[in-house]
């Protein structure tokens, strides 16, 4: 634990020397007014720098402000928010709420109707002493979060801005490393090991308080000798200054040596930025020839599409061309082969007609003198019974035949609905397996946010951790995005998923090298041929791009940017290069949305809207967002998980009751489709029978009576027929020559809109590559395009920052000139100077006093003597002090030694002995800071010639005081009641005073410590705390009053922070330091 040293004992000149800072590069801010170009002491850790309270006590506001590194006063009326500084302070270093006297829980520190407060203090953290100087850097950023339920959390962030711890325990090293104490706790026989290293760390520093006591002696000696030898003799005041001229000629040099460093230091600073512009310049060049050579790419693979567009179109009339040939060329070959059925359909009725009348002759020749009466009697009646039995099967036909077409209509229909419950049955399916895969992500999301990210993420986030531990990064990666943004409104999660979509997943990456070492990592958790997150290569900026000039604004609509709490400014600017966030804006209500861009001229700068339900809107356009509910930044994940298995329940539910309905019309579709057969099978055979008995009524139809029938009449008329045979299979074999030539030209037409087709085909396939090509192509342009847009700010903001340092080296050089110019003046040739102007500026205001000590004693014996002998006395009372004081160490060891003993023999029976080693161990710390009290308050009284005691009975825990106000010991102790209202306020303050000297903590705290006081014993107060604050320089003082400070001495080590009235229905308190001119301008 860090422990300060006590410097009761050091003169000025062994005061601590302020650190000299490293130039700053360009875009480190320089901050350090306090300890530039001046001698004084600031502390280097420990002190607060500035405290920022949000919806704390009764304030919504108050600060940001910063305190200087030595004494501050908080100035204002009761209202104002004073004692809400010091109640923050407590409760945000860790301390409870009991401690402030303000309240018995935290919850009481929000401000009524707010949700909880929050409590911000940067501490300083610099030199050799600072704590985790290569993690946390120049500051420790606090950062405490009450809620209104009592809780509260911590964030522990480096001078970055980044995130180094959540935990309690490191903001209790932190304390312990600055020996921040708030209270004092009570010693138990488990923490007596503990508190026995604690007082011998008392009992070294004490050493060392009595080593440079021993020093001072030396130095007092040293004066003595000085004051005897100055009583002895006075000759060497020439000599003083001679050597006051010569110091004032270095002195004259120095201050040019000083600024002509100052100025190479410039001078290597413009040089740094002037080979930074010309890096940006390059990257500037790399990023036109990359624009360059993707808009290139874009070019050829556009030309590419553009060609096989134009080809495809040229061969599009060819086509219907050959397309309307082949229908032509079907058509004359269909026409061809029905006239060819149709003639030979007419030669085989020939042909059988020409058999029966053969068949006819013959018979009639054999049977020409018999009677056929009867016979014709009996084909007529058998005629007769035939063609009723015909028109029997044709009404059985025309029945069945309707129940055919009943029965193919009901199986089309069924099968329809059957393919369309199929179809529904797969969504739903599709719906279930995303819904069940989102369901078990939520579900690990539980345990784990990151796995929202994808069930890999945890995995990869540890493996990047591990590589950049090992040195494989230059700057750790951050992502997925999606984890390290948070929303202000809930309700506009959908919205954002929508605009962002897969950025959520992203990862950045400084460089191509490191994008390089993270996809090599990702290759570990993602196999082949899955997605993985896109990586977004930009370097990395500590600073937010302001947007402000091109950002859409709304008064009533905030945009994605704004709707967003992003801490990291990696993050956001990511999110601005890749999606432009600042131009988007987020209108829940639809229709609203709509009026906004669409019925009126949209906002300025405003690309696009998205609205709750994530819909996109545009000026001229409308898209319905796909997606129900957010994925990856929803809050109330129970609520999700119950919502999703719900779904999934009805998911399942409707999935079984439309698998049902399938299996009742795979049913009804078979019993159909059987009876169907059957019926087509009855059809068959009704038509046969029909076919068949036509035919025999046809035969014997055609039997004619031998007596009426002219032999010789049938014979010319099958000698005709035989006739119309001839001629028709000679037609016919002309209609079959027509139609093979035909049948070929159709089958080459075919074959050429075939081909042509093919060509077409072959274009629209190579035509489907290259428009994804296009589409990337297209993304990388815009890509580069906000790459040289980011390089072009970069370089516009360098420019700027190179030019104002060339301006301040003009400014220096004309400094320059005039110094050298007044050196010159002063010693006209240069004289080489070894020391800083600092050091010899103390040399000459200590020769100048010495010499001007010596005019004033010169020939006055009884004054030099009066000193020497003052010089003697103050030796004397030292050297009876560090006598003491080494008496008290000696005494300290023997009792701390027997203490030891004694804890020793007392662990193996704590319970019988805890209350007596608690009382021995508590009396022996209060004994060492007793003494230590003592003395302070001694000598603190003796500054006016007063002499005190103090006796502390710590057996009843009482204290009593007693002063004397006269000289020596010529007046009497008297009782504090006893003094006047002067003498007790100084002696008030000598008390205060002698407690802050005992306490280690590198700040102190005191609230409105002079309200009762009138002005004089005020002014005596106040010059009391300024002059150990002045000795004390390496500690910070808070001091809060309702006074306004206007009487104090104007100081670089003062600073006085004004606060403003509250006022009706105010809600920030605004919180600036004031100057020492403007407070007198003020009264």
């Amino acid at each position: 634990m860090a422990k300060r040293k006590e410097e009761n004992f050091s003169s000025p000149k062994n005061a601590k020397r302020p650190r000299q800072e490293e130039l700053e590069d360009f875009d480190k801010d320089g901050d350090e007014d306090e300890c530039k170009g001046t001698t004084l002491t600031a502390a280097e850790v420990g002190i607060i720098e500035s405290i920022h309270l949000k919806n704390f006590m009764c304030h919504s506001m108050l600060g940001p402000f910063k305190f200087g590194s030595n004494v501050n006063f908080v100035v204002g009326n009761n209202g104002s928010g004073k004692s809400a500084v010091l109640t923050a302070l407590i409760v945000g270093l860790g301390g409870r709420a009991v401690a402030t006297n303000r309240g018995s829980s935290l919850k009481g520190f929000v401000k009524d109707g707010q949700n909880s407060a929050d409590i911000s203090i940067t501490l300083r953290n610099r030199g050799d002493d600072a704590f985790k100087a290569s993690v946390y850097g120049n500051s420790i950023l606090i950062q405490q979060h009450i809620s209104i339920d009592g809780s509260r959390s911590y964030k522990l962030k480096s001078a970055t801005g980044s995130v180094v711890s959540t935990r309690k325990e490191e903001l209790i090293a932190i304390l312990d490393h600055f020996n921040i104490q708030f209270f004092m706790k009570a010693t138990q026989l488990e923490q007596m090991k503990e508190d026995y290293s604690y007082i011998m760390e008392t009992k070294e520093r004490t050493k060392e308080q009595i080593h440079q006591g021993e020093e001072r002696l030396t130095e007092l000696k040293r004066q003595c000798v000085e004051k005897e030898e100055r009583f002895q003799s006075i000759a060497g005041l020439s000599t003083m200054k001679t050597n006051l001229e010569s110091l004032k000629h270095e002195m004259a040099w120095a201050v040019v040596n000083e600024i002509e460093k100052q100025l190479n230091a410039i001078r290597d600073n413009i040089k740094i930025g002037e080979d930074r512009a010309a890096r940006l310049d390059r990257k500037m060049e790399e990023q036109q020839v990359r624009l360059n050579e993707a808009e290139q790419k874009y070019k050829d693979i556009q030309d590419k599409l553009e060609k096989i567009s134009e080809e495809t179109n040229a061969r599009a009339p060819e086509c219907m061309a050959l397309k309307a040939d082949v229908v032509a060329k079907k058509r004359a070959y269909n026409e061809a082969e029905v006239l060819y059925n149709r003639s030979l359909n007419e030669y085989k009725a020939l042909k059988k007609d020409d058999e029966q009348l053969c068949k006819r002759i013959e018979e009639l020749k054999k049977s020409t003198d018999q009677s056929l009466e009867p016979e014709r009697l009996e084909r007529q009646k058998k005629i007769s019974w035939l063609k009723e039995r015909v028109k029997a099967f044709q009404n059985q036909e025309n029945s069945v035949n309707q129940e055919i077409e009943q029965f193919q209509q009901a199986i089309e229909k069924d099968k329809e609905e059957h393919g369309k419950i199929k179809r529904e049955e797969l969504d739903v399916k599709h719906a279930l397996s995303y819904n069940q895969r989102q369901l078990k992500e939520l579900k690990d999301s539980k345990t784990d946010r990151l796995k929202r990210f994808g069930p890999n993420v945890p995995a990869l986030l540890e493996a990047i951790d591990d590589a950049y531990r090992q040195g494989h990064f230059t700057y750790k990666p951050v992502g997925p995005l999606g984890a390290c943004i948070h929303l202000r409104d809930p309700e506009l999660a959908l919205a954002i998923e929508s605009c962002l979509k897969g950025l959520l997943q992203a990862y950045c990456c400084h460089n191509h090298a490191d994008e390089r070492v993270l996809q090599a990592l990702m290759k570990r958790f993602y196999l082949p041929g899955t997605s993985r997150p896109p990586i977004i290569v930009s370097e990395f900026r500590n600073e937010i791009y302001d947007v402000r000039h091109r950002a859409a604004y709304h008064p009533d609509f905030p945009t994605v940017l704004t709707a967003l709490e992003i801490d990291n400014a990696v993050v956001a600017n990511s999110l601005i290069d890749m999606r432009g966030i600042e131009t988007v804006l987020l209108i829940k209500n639809n229709s609203v949305a709509r009026a906004v861009m669409q019925s009126q001229k949209p906002p300025k700068n405003c690309r696009e809207a998205f609205t709750a339900d994530g819909d996109q809107v545009f000026a001229g356009r409308y898209y319905s967002s796909e997606n129900t509910r957010p994925k990856f930044l929803s809050r109330d994940v129970d609520s999700e998980i119950s919502d999703l298995e719900n779904e999934v329940e009805n998911k399942t539910a409707q999935i079984l009751n439309l698998q049902q309905h399938l299996s009742a019309l795979e049913k009804d579709i078979k019993h159909n489709e059987e009876l169907l057969k059957r019926c087509q099978l009855h059809y068959k055979e009704l038509k046969m029978k029909i076919r068949k008995n036509i035919s025999e009524i046809r035969e014997l139809e055609n039997i004619e009576e031998h007596q009426s029938v002219d032999i010789a009449t049938l014979e010319d008329e099958a000698q005709e027929n035989k006739s119309k045979m001839k001629m028709v299979e000679e037609h016919m074999e002309q209609q079959k020559e027509n139609m093979e030539h035909l049948k070929s030209l159709k089958i080459e037409a075919e074959n050429k809109y075939d081909a042509i087709k093919f060509k077409i085909n072959q274009l629209s396939e190579l035509a489907d590559p290259l428009k994804d090509e296009l589409n990337l192509a297209d993304s990388e342009v815009d890509n580069q395009k906000r790459g040289k847009r980011h390089y072009e700010e970069k370089q516009k903001e360098h420019l700027d920052t190179l030019n104002k340092k060339k301006r301040e080296l003009d400014m220096k050089e004309k400094e320059l000139e005039e110094k050298m110019s007044q050196a010159r003046q002063i010693c006209p040739e240069r004289i080489e100077v070894e020391k800083s102007a600092s050091i010899l500026d103390k040399e000459i205001n200590r020769l100048r006093q010495k010499i001007q000590a010596e005019h004033a004693s010169h020939g006055d014996r009884e004054e030099i003597m009066r000193q020497y002998q003052e010089a003697r006395e103050t030796y004397l009372d030292l050297d009876s002090k560090v006598r003491t004081l080494k008496k008290f160490i000696k005494l300290l060891g023997e009792i701390m030694e027997h203490r030891f003993k004694t804890y020793q023999q007392f662990r193996s029976f704590r319970q019988k002995n805890k209350p007596n080693l608690y009382y021995y161990i508590n009396l022996f710390q209060m004994q060492c800071l007793t003494l230590r009290c003592k003395l302070y308050f001694d000598n603190l009284l003796s500054q006016r010639a007063y002499c005190g005691k103090m006796n502390f009975d710590h057996k009843n825990e009482t204290l009593s005081i007693s002063v004397q106000p006269g000289e020596g010991n010529k007046a009497a102790f008297s009782d504090m009641r006893a003094l006047s209202g002067g003498e007790r306020s100084f002696s008030t303050v000598c008390f205060i005073l002698s407690l802050w000297s005992i306490a280690e903590s590198p700040f102190r705290c005191l609230d409105e410590f002079d309200v009762y006081m009138d002005m004089v014993n005020r002014r005596i107060a106040m010059d009391l705390i300024l002059k150990m604050a002045d000795s004390q320089r390496f500690r910070q003082f808070i001091l809060l009053t309702p006074q306004s400070m206007s009487s104090l001495p104007s100081s670089k080590l003062i600073r006085i922070l004004r606060m403003s009235d509250p006022e009706r229905g105010q809600t920030t308190l605004p919180f600036r330091p004031v100057t020492q001119e403007e407070d007198d301008d003020q009264r």
